[in-house]
């Protein structure tokens, strides 16, 4: 067996040649192997394969290196562009190199890092598929920046696979926990679970009912570190897997990667007997909301609800009055700790509406009077006291775990899930990941000036640079772009040289 080469048109072909012999004469066969892109390497293309290796001594097919980036990598009618998109792309590496992002990135391992560092650009800046990535690419500063990506479709496959290992991501949280671990609040952490629906056929797409509603989905769960509000760690489940199994599950994760988790913020379905035995044996503290539908609900309200209305009990929280009372409590069979609250602007709100509805529905006065004590009425629970006037303001911090689901599903291309295998869709979440971290810190940072962060990628977007053989000149930054940049402290380049 050897290599054979042909010349077409100026682009060389390689072909496998193959000789047997019958009939005492030697019989050829020939099987192309596509356009060579590196000869000394066994690296070619073909329509059926995409970009492969081929090991001429044993026959077998591979992928090549990561770091190989083949000449002509551009899309047959692109253009040589002399005028980029430089602002958003300029600005949000700068401020991902700064915030330690990019050297966390880096040990995910990939062998590419042009490759890697621009995904995440474009999971950030850009909500479409992975298939505009290296159209995106060739009109941006990005491809300055790091002209040995290769965007390909077959590569970013490639790239989402290998991110998507477990080993990789290890190695990944490894130095992420080194980043943000030691930070204040790093052993107090929030944990919920959100749908991401699809129709991808791999054993993690499963029919899940979750409060009522039925899809076809994966579990995301997300845990989100407390002093810092940024998004700490993650783990995926099938979508038939309901949230309380993964509660003691996903904190012994945390602790197996050096996180020690001291006090969690949990929703009310992760709160078992068998979870609250759990946390109680690994010392883990808890603050979560009680089921109404528990006898534990019912008993404590009959009890409680009748004193709850009283001058110590009134407590003051975001503009809102609401009355909290502390009793010790017997919960699911633990010692803890019950917070019977009233809100009373709630309770305004909904008695509105069911006076307005009462004389239709033809209810009687028992039956408003009835109605309107469960009224604003909520209770919580934890495993340790807290002063009443805290604990909303503690409880009410899981709203933050929220505002990272939507950040994952309205800023960082999470949603719709475009991966047709379980390998790429693990690395999708893990980019994903990343991006929902780095634009968590770019909203922290911006939080002062009153822009958000879709606004100021929206305006850093408009400014332009000029291409020339040696250097890039960008245009001069207008008013709006001249604020972003003072607020997050990054000097605006009068010239950048592309002369390595």
């Amino acid at each position: 067996m050897y290599i054979g080469y042909d010349i077409k048109n100026g682009i060389k072909y390689a072909k496998v040649c193959t000789g047997k012999r019958v009939d005492g004469k030697v019989v050829t066969t020939q099987k192309s192997l596509g356009r060579v892109l590196d000869e000394a390497a066994g690296i070619y293309q073909s329509r059926e394969r995409g970009v492969f290796t081929f090991n001429v001594e044993t026959g077998e097919y591979g992928i090549p290196d990561a770091s190989f980036v083949p000449n002509g990598t551009r899309r047959k009618n692109a253009r040589e562009k002399l005028i980029l998109n430089f602002g958003d792309a300029f600005v949000l590496d700068e401020y991902i190199g700064r915030a330690g992002m990019w050297d966390v990135a880096d040990s995910l391992g990939y062998g590419n890092p042009d490759t890697l560092r621009c995904m995440i650009l474009y999971y950030i800046l850009e909500n479409r598929s992975n298939q505009l990535a290296q159209a995106w690419h060739e009109g941006s500063y990005a491809s300055v920046r790091y002209p040995k990506a290769n965007l390909t479709s077959q590569r970013i496959s490639d790239l989402l696979s290998a991110v998507g290992d477990e080993g990789s991501q290890r190695a990944f949280f490894a130095e992420y926990f080194k980043l943000v671990g030691s930070r204040p609040g790093g052993e107090k952490v929030i944990i919920d679970s959100t749908g991401l629906p699809n129709s991808i056929h791999f054993p993690l797409t499963a029919v899940s009912n979750h409060n009522g509603k039925i899809s076809n989905e994966v579990r995301l769960i997300y845990v989100v570190q407390q002093g810092t509000n940024l998004p700490l760690f993650f783990r995926h489940v099938p979508g038939n897997v309901i949230d309380v199994s993964t509660l003691i599950r996903t904190i012994a994760e945390l602790k197996a990667h050096g996180i020690d988790t001291k006090f969690a913020i949990l929703d009310a379905g992760y709160l078992t007997q068998d979870n609250l035995r759990e946390l109680y044996e690994h010392k883990v503290s808890f603050l979560s909301r009680l089921q109404e539908n528990r006898n534990d609900y019912r008993e404590l309200k009959a009890e409680h609800l009748g004193s709850l209305e009283s001058k110590e009990h009134l407590v003051e929280y975001n503009s809102r009055y609401v009355y909290v009372k502390r009793v010790r409590a017997t919960i699911m069979g633990q010692q803890a700790y019950a917070y019977i609250c009233r809100d009373m602007a709630m309770r305004n709100i909904e008695s509105s509406k069911l006076l307005d509805r009462a004389k239709a529905q033809g209810m009687t006065t028992d039956e408003v009077f009835d109605a309107m004590e469960d009224q604003g009425v909520f209770i919580l629970y934890s495993s340790r006291p807290i002063r009443t006037m805290d604990v909303l303001e503690k409880y009410y911090i899981r709203q933050q775990i929220e505002q990272v689901f939507d950040i994952c599903k309205n800023n960082t291309n999470l949603l719709p899930l475009r991966v047709h295998s379980e390998d790429t869709f693990r690395g999708h979440l893990v980019l994903a990941f990343i991006a929902s971290v780095i634009v968590k810190m770019l909203q922290d940072s911006l939080k002062k000036s009153g822009c958000s962060v879709n606004m100021a990628l929206y305006n850093l977007g408009l400014q332009h640079c000029k291409v020339f053989d040696d250097v890039v000149l960008p245009c001069e930054p207008v008013k709006k772009v001249n604020d972003i940049l003072k607020t997050l402290k990054i000097k605006y380049p009068l010239e950048i040289s592309t002369v390595s």
